[in-house]
């Protein structure tokens, strides 16, 4: 079996450099061999250069890219912390706006009520920190929209309970100052209008106490007068109240106001003194004077017997 040997390639490639002045002549001689090694070198350099800009030309794009995404999500971020800023801010107002609201609750119901009850009532307050529907956390617009709505709502809640205070302060105020109290404690030994058969009028409503019993003035109001009377009344206290209605308080054994003096209802303006006055005695019983327990001129007290009757 013949073997084909292949022999080496051997051929050259001559280059002449020729000058444009007078020069001699030079002449390079490559071989064909050295040749293909060249030009596969710089097709290999080229390849590699032209691999490496691609993949740098990437890298910069996606660089760039990244850059810009980098920046929409810190706009976004700063967005978001603006929006959190605000909608804290809100809460906090909504917080302060939900005490007032407690406090001006309080006050109604302790204007209303004697024993100052200060329960809550029906107003319940929403839990604003709460997940979305189904449990989902809300967004901030969600959560914005949900703050502004409470607002809307607590600031409604708001001004009616201002509009029920100041109603019920005016209506306070007509009580405060329309006697309903009575200016003494003790029995009443003598009423309001006709008396002893008919033959005298009574113009007011005597209260038997013992002396020293503090008298106090039935509502709110100014003392016009305050000293001796002599039509009758001894010493008298007289108030006018802001209603037009003016109460007068005889027969007092001391004094404590003065004309000018405004008064609360309650307040000690005086003290009872010893009744002296001609009382007529009403039988609750037919029957005959069986005696007479008492002297004429005799002094007597509040529950003394004063005869028998059979």
């Amino acid at each position: 079996m013949n073997k084909k040997v292949v022999k080496p390639d051997t051929r050259e490639y001559t280059f002449k450099i020729i000058p444009h002045h007078n020069g001699k002549v030079r002449s390079i001689r490559i071989p064909i061999k050295m040749i293909k090694v060249g030009v596969a070198t710089l097709a290999a350099t080229f390849v590699f250069v032209t691999g490496a800009f691609c993949y740098n030309s990437y890298n910069t794009a996606q660089l760039k890219h990244d850059k810009v995404e980098l920046e929409n999500l810190r706009q976004v971020n700063s967005m978001q912390q603006t929006q959190l800023s605000e909608l804290a801010k809100k809460t906090a107002t909504l917080q302060t706006e939900i005490e007032k609201m407690d406090q001006l609750e309080i006050e109604l119901r302790q204007m209303t009520t004697t024993e100052g009850n200060t329960s809550r009532g029906n107003i319940s307050r929403p839990n604003i920190t709460s997940g979305g529907q189904g449990g989902l956390t809300p967004t901030v617009e969600n959560l914005n929209a949900i703050v502004d709505n409470l607002q809307v709502d607590f600031q409604q809640r708001k001004q009616n309970l201002e509009y029920l205070k100041n109603v019920l302060a005016e209506k306070q105020a007509q009580v405060a100052v329309t006697p309903s109290i009575w200016p003494a404690s003790g029995d009443v030994s003598s009423r309001f209008g006709w008396r002893w058969g008919g033959s005298d009028f009574h113009p007011g409503i005597d209260i038997a106490n013992n002396i020293g019993t503090p008298i106090v003035a039935t509502a709110d109001g100014t003392v016009v007068e305050s000293g001796w009377n002599s039509g009758g009344y001894g010493y008298l206290v007289k108030i006018s109240h802001s209603n037009g209605i003016e109460t007068l308080y005889a027969h007092n054994s001391d004094l404590v106001v003065s004309a000018g003096t405004v008064v609360k209802k309650g307040q000690v303006i005086g003290i009872v003194e010893a009744m002296k006055l001609m009382n007529e005695v009403e039988s609750e019983y037919d029957g005959t004077v069986a005696a007479i327990l008492v002297e004429n001129g005799e002094m007597v007290e509040y529950g003394q017997p004063l005869m028998v009757i059979q």
